[in-house]
């Protein structure tokens, strides 16, 4: 039996992920946990999180997790999202935490009021133009809040049946900075370019929510109940 454990430390949205991957993998045993014993014993993992990261850390510590989440990561397949993404890195501006230090990369915070621009140069056709841009570019707010455009930018099993481009819906203030630009595997735009996805090995993590993210979100939690990194 496909037997897949969402870590349940007190800090996410538990039973809406369980939720999705019931719809997206009906034949995988979903199972919200909150042992180490129980992850040990599941086939894959996922790991969400939401708020703020010192709360995040603080609370996983207190469900004696920690170690088998880490362990989790280098032996099965592993799904972090939104906060449980960023807690792989090595800490974070918000609170200057120490995270599980799984990738080294830091985790920071959108820089404050922005303005919205273009994922990248020539992607709007007549919109590019400064006349356009002038008329349409707005002030940003923090937390980055609502749909945007996921661009892949390296091909990755996660990615199957979903095109690039596809919008994801994204809540967050704070985006993580991988030291190795090769785990990127997934931009978006918020003001600025930032990594919103990440793979290595047997991990692949996101900053929105599949969840939340309609049909394309089931999708990447259906490729991932069948992955076989």
């Amino acid at each position: 039996m496909n037997t897949i454990a969402i870590v349940d430390y007190g800090m996410g949205n538990f039973h809406s992920v369980a939720r999705a991957l019931r719809a997206a993998a009906p034949d995988a045993d979903i199972r919200i946990c909150n042992t180490a014993e129980q992850l040990r014993r599941a086939s894959r993992v996922v790991f969400p999180g939401q708020g703020a990261m010192p709360d995040c850390m603080r609370t996983l510590d207190a469900s004696g997790m920690r170690e088998a989440v880490v362990q989790a990561a280098r032996e099965k397949p592993l799904l972090g999202v939104c906060v449980g993404e960023q807690m792989l890195f090595s800490g974070s501006d918000e609170g200057q935490v120490k995270a599980l230090d799984i990738f080294p990369g830091w985790v920071r915070r959108f820089t404050g009021p922005q303005y919205a621009q273009p994922l990248y140069p020539g992607s709007g056709g007549d919109t590019d133009t400064p006349e356009a841009q002038s008329q349409t570019m707005r002030r940003l707010k923090v937390p980055h809040m609502g749909w945007n455009a996921v661009i892949q930018v390296r091909e990755h099993e996660l990615w199957a049946g979903i095109p690039n481009g596809t919008p994801f819906y994204f809540v967050h203030s704070y985006f993580a900075v991988p030291e190795d630009p090769d785990l990127t595997v997934g931009v978006s735009q918020y003001g600025q370019r930032f990594t919103c996805a990440i793979a290595a090995d047997n991990i692949f993590a996101v900053q929105f929510h599949p969840e939340k993210s309609a049909d394309h979100g089931l999708r990447l939690y259906r490729n991932f109940a069948e992955w076989q990194p």
